[in-house]
């Protein structure tokens, strides 16, 4: 044992750093969950009486915006209800609910959502105890990838096998397909002996006027990405970093709605405009995709669009004494970009940005500004890999491996892991190496601590 006095000095700091940590999370979990029965609250028009537990597994915050829409329509048709993470909960807590809604996210190629990795881990290995317990399940997935549903469907089939009773057929949702959304409500109805409404006012969409339009990477081999930038009129939004902007898509005449296209904020309220970076996309005829040739293309500067900023709880970051690592490709720049520019005029724990795209000589997006907040201390560290480059031929999950060591004492000191960017390749190279450096257990635990967070598309 040393006697040092420095070293113990120093040993009593970095204590004092990781309890100051801890009290963070367990306050912001505690202050979470106290809005959330806050809410629910409201919903119960008798004290006291039985409410229906509706949970929901979310990865991007639609499952929990839809958990909490069906719980109001029953607290309007006269049943009380509740709404919970179903992460929270255990198979006693379930089966002493009786019944549940579940309202379930799938992302990528069949996984749970991020914030379910802990309740998977200790319940979803094997059957449990659950006889008596009826369920009704919403799942949430995309058709465009194999494994449609997946983590709903090995949701519903551990629930079968631990001895619950479906109370209809498992409804699924193809990227928030309206048609299934009514019949899952025509279902609550049937269930609960009481009309629930037949159509859910969807949230307004606020107007907002394009007000510019910068094409971030001429002569790139990839495709291009544009900056685009959003006034709001005739309101004062409000959002956090790690939130969502969802913008509806114009209807070709005598055509249904095409529905809505999602993206990751880029900026702050303070900046008086909502950024987002979109990659033009084109089909294999050679023409454009329907949503990124109208914003990168046909959509004029000035004219205006429908679109809100929504709620992405499982993006948000850590208080700013948090060390934090951001780490993305493409166009997940722009959801890195809001947490670094949180912290700005704040003393905060480090932020070490990990950045992955093709050429440096045309791909180095937002290159100036990096630069910038890397030389006034707002960024810690930058580091950049570009896969095009000869002698470079790096991605982005490259440079994890070759600052393993540098990674693992930022991690020490309690930092935050945020990944933003492409689900295939980026984000499982991302993941793998992570799970290299760290281990597999430390990785998870991460996750269930809410310190390592996923925006992945």
């Amino acid at each position: 044992m040393t006697a040092d006095p420095l070293r113990w000095l120093w040993a009593a700091v970095a204590v004092a750093l990781w309890l100051g940590i801890v009290a963070t999370v367990v306050r912001g979990r505690v202050r979470a969950r106290r809005a959330a029965a806050a809410r629910a609250a409201t919903l119960a028009p008798q004290e006291g009486a039985d409410a229906l537990l509706v949970a929901f597994a979310s990865q991007t915050g639609h499952a929990e915006e839809l958990a909490w829409m069906t719980a109001a329509s029953l607290s309007r048709a006269g049943v009380p209800a509740r709404v919970v993470p179903l992460g929270d909960l255990d198979p006693p807590a379930l089966k002493a609910a009786g019944r549940v809604l579940i309202i379930a996210a799938t992302t990528g190629e069949g996984d749970g959502p991020d914030p379910m990795s802990g309740f998977m881990r200790r319940h979803m290995t094997a059957p449990a105890d659950l006889a008596g317990l009826s369920y009704a399940l919403l799942a949430l997935g995309d058709r465009t990838y194999a494994d449609f549903c997946g983590f709903g469907r090995a949701l519903d089939l551990w629930l079968q096998r631990s001895g619950a009773s479906p109370l209809f057929d498992r409804v699924e949702v193809d990227n928030g397909d309206a048609g299934a959304i009514r019949h899952w409500q025509h279902q609550l109805g049937a269930v609960t002996g009481h009309a629930v409404e037949a159509d859910w006012t969807p949230p307004a969409y606020d107007r907002w006027r394009l007000a510019a339009r910068t094409h971030l990477n001429p002569g790139s081999p990839g495709g291009e990405a544009w900056l685009l930038a959003f006034e709001p009129v005739d309101h004062t939004p409000a959002w956090v970093a790690g939130d969502i902007a969802e913008i509806g898509l114009p209807a070709p005449e005598g055509e249904p709605s095409p529905g809505s296209r999602e993206y990751s904020v880029a900026s702050l309220p303070a900046d008086g405009r909502v950024e987002f970076i979109v990659r033009r996309m084109t089909r294999p005829d050679g023409s454009p995709g329907l949503a990124s040739g109208w914003l990168t293309r046909d959509l004029a500067v000035g004219e205006t669009v429908g679109m809100r900023v929504r709620v992405n709880r499982g993006f948000h970051g850590p208080a700013p004494g948090v060390p934090l690592i951001l780490i993305g490709n493409g166009t997940g720049l722009a959801g890195l970009r809001a947490h670094w520019r949180a912290r700005t005029g704040r003393p905060h724990g480090g932020v070490w940005l990990m950045f992955g795209e093709r050429t440096s000589a045309h791909d180095a997006f937002l290159d100036e500004e990096l630069r910038a907040a890397l030389a006034s201390g707002l960024l810690t560290r930058l580091d950049r890999a570009f896969s095009r480059d000869p002698g470079d031929g790096r991605y982005v999950q490259h440079l994890i491996a070759q600052h393993t060591d540098e990674l693992i004492i930022w991690v020490d000191r309690g930092a935050a892991i945020l990944v933003c960017g492409s689900l295939e390749g980026m984000s499982q190279g991302v993941h793998a190496a992570l799970e290299t450096a760290l281990g597999a257990d430390r990785l998870l635990a991460l996750t269930e601590t809410g310190r390592y967070r996923r925006d992945v598309y």
